[in-house]
């Protein structure tokens, strides 16, 4: 019996297992289709997880405001000598302790992914401190055949300027959604895909979601989609929330 494992992509060795798209145009590991909302894309981009390849170049800084203060900012004290820092202040608003504080907790590190990590890695890893990791890798013998990505609502401008042209959809509670679910082309119908589903649908569950939600796309090839049909959403459990002809929503409670 083959041995089927599933793997939560938290770090640059799960992001390396992330098996590729059938379709060589698109690559899960550089897409951001989902997480913009504007001009997001499905194309392989060699820049965004090779780490031989030409780093994307750096947002140019903010022009200067000609007319603020030369040494302005809410925290300035013109009576503070130059460059000392602001002292703190235990009556403030601010949740911040100071470092040098001997007698605050020590709170637990929490997993991040680094600012060296491939973009899409950073992207997938967001949440960790809070919400947990936003992908999973289904291996099979120790090859990866299957992927999902999914998360909470926020994570996704796409998905809920997707669902905003749904008023009906309930406001309340928010649902987690599932953006991607891909299986490589020689691992079809063997339920891999089924069983991630069913994998996200517990982790969701147990992470207080009282719902997820899909946004597959009609009338594509089945390599090009992201979020596969409508038929297969209703096979892992969900209903149709909205019968749209192009981008239905499929909804299931957890």
């Amino acid at each position: 019996m083959a041995g089927v494992r599933i793997l939560d992509v938290r770090d640059a060795d799960g992001f390396a297992r992330l098996p590729p798209c059938a379709d060589p145009g698109f690559d899960h590991r550089s897409c951001d289709y989902w997480e913009d909302a504007e001009r997001g894309s499905k194309a392989a981009r060699l820049s965004w997880w090779d780490p031989t390849a030409a780093p994307t170049p750096a947002p140019k800084p903010a022009a200067a405001n000609p007319f603020a203060p030369a040494s302005g900012g809410p925290a300035f004290n013109p009576f503070a000598p130059a460059g000392a820092r602001p002292s703190f202040n235990p009556f403030g608003d601010d949740d911040d302790e100071p470092a040098d504080n001997p007698f605050a907790p020590r709170r637990e590190a929490r997993p991040t992914i680094g600012a060296d990590q491939p973009r899409k890695l950073q992207l997938l890893g967001r949440g960790l401190a809070v919400f947990g990791t936003y992908a999973k890798v289904l291996e099979v013998d120790g090859r990866s055949v299957a992927y999902v990505q999914f998360g909470p609502l926020s994570a996704y401008p796409r998905a809920q300027r997707l669902r905003d042209l749904y008023p009906r959809l309930p406001a309340t509670p928010l649902p987690a959604v599932i953006t991607c679910i891909a299986t490589t082309p020689e691992a079809r119908g063997a339920g891999h895909a089924r069983r991630l589903v069913a994998a996200v649908c517990d982790d969701l569950a147990g992470r207080g979601f009282a719902a997820v939600e899909a946004y597959p796309e009609r009338g594509t090839r089945p390599d090009s989609t992201s979020a596969a049909t409508p038929e297969f959403w209703i096979a892992c459990g969900f209903a149709i929330a909205v019968d749209d002809e192009r981008y239905p929503v499929l909804r299931r409670d957890l």
